[in-house]
């Protein structure tokens, strides 16, 4: 019989930068309606500043098949460490978030245990992997989507899912207009500002840094005028060398609110975008060997999270190969072009995809839930 400590304990599991950030927002919360849990877990800054204790900290996020693998001993550290906690009896719920290809097994001892698993921001399973579903149903409790149509999809598995909107809402707050965001980012309003959002890892700052910035050297060979801004991930590191333009750390929000448009890699900052009312381009780019194994594994037909999300390709993609500098910089310049039908379009369609997020109040909601788990 497990012997239960007295303080109950809940177990976060964020494995990354985004899944530090919002955990952190439900760590926050739960602190405050819940005082007399313990919350501990792995993770990073942000839920440490939220109050966490932990007894591990992630490293830079990985991504891609091959870059994963070579991480896979610390892995399994990890879990072990995990069993262990979950072993002394005071973890009475574990709390993963996002990090699928880890948070899978650390919810699957949780479950094994007999201990409730809340899962927020569940793996992408329509996108690929559908076969981890009849798992996902085994090992989780109550799952907490941010995607509109996952609920249904969940549901229809026999999982207890709830679609609790998207994090970014909550920290969307009241956004600037664009004159006030450029006046604090020193941005002339006289002149278009592009902004590139190159990624928040340092593999992908490696693979897309250089034809972010060519695209938009292209981009002011044909408008001089254009200022260039580019978004920096408090993840990573950018070298001036490799990026000759003005780098604003810590607040995409305000970057892309200055912004007559923008290129993002495929990612969160896609529906950032879309909550900035910003039009943009997206681009992606891996290593050859996942790329390759992704095209036999992914079974949807476009990567960006703002095309996910409305249903078909609302921001024009380059992927890969396809990332060349010259044809985006042609679609960004439609994008700067105020009486561009092709502007209207993009803009037309990210406010469809803003009406899908649904309404702030994700952590709470997650927090609410997280707290109905433990009695």
């Amino acid at each position: 019989m497990k012997r239960w400590h007295l303080v109950p304990e809940v177990l976060f599991v964020a494995g990354e930068a985004s899944g530090d950030l919002h955990a952190a927002g439900v760590a926050e919360v739960l602190g405050r309606i819940r005082p007399d849990l313990a919350l501990t877990g792995f993770g990073g800054p942000l839920l440490e500043k939220a109050g966490v204790k932990l007894f591990d900290r992630y490293e830079t996020g990985l991504m891609g098949f091959v870059e994963i693998i070579r991480h896979i001993p610390r892995h399994w550290s990890l879990l072990e460490r995990i069993r262990e906690r979950i072993a002394g009896g005071d973890v009475r719920l574990l709390l993963a978030v996002d990090y699928p290809g880890f948070n899978m097994k650390a919810a699957a001892a949780a479950a094994d245990a007999g201990i409730p698993v809340l899962y927020y921001v569940t793996p992408q399973v329509w996108a690929w992997g559908e076969g981890r579903i009849p798992k996902l149903a085994r090992i989780v409790s109550k799952a907490a989507v941010i995607l509109p149509f996952e609920e249904n999809l969940l549901r229809g598995h026999g999982i207890d899912a709830t679609f609790v909107g998207h994090p970014l809402l909550d920290r969307a707050g009241e956004l600037p207009p664009r004159a006030e965001a450029r006046a604090a980012l020193g941005l002339s309003d006289d002149a278009p500002v592009l902004a590139l959002f190159p990624g928040s890892r340092d593999q992908e700052i490696d693979r897309h840094l250089d034809d972010f910035v060519a695209s938009a050297r292209e981009v002011q060979k044909a408008r001089p005028q254009v200022q260039v801004v580019v978004s920096v991930a408090p993840t990573v590191k950018i070298d001036i060398d490799r990026c000759p333009f003005t780098m604003v750390h810590e607040a995409s929000f305000s970057v892309l609110r200055a912004a007559d448009a923008a290129l993002c890699k495929s990612g969160t900052a896609t529906l950032e975008a879309a909550i900035a009312d910003c039009p943009l381009a997206i681009a992606y780019r891996t290593s050859e060997i996942s790329y390759l194994l992704a095209r036999l594994m992914v079974t949807i037909k476009h990567i960006g999270l703002v095309n996910v999300v409305a249903g078909r390709e609302i921001a024009m993609e380059f992927v890969q190969h396809d990332l060349e500098p010259r044809r985006v910089a042609k679609q960004l310049l439609r994008l700067l072009d105020a009486t561009d039908a092709e502007r209207r379009r993009v803009l037309e369609g990210l406010a469809e995809v803003r009406g899908k997020l649904g309404t702030p109040g994700a952590a709470r909601r997650v927090a609410e839930m997280a707290s109905g788990l433990v009695p």
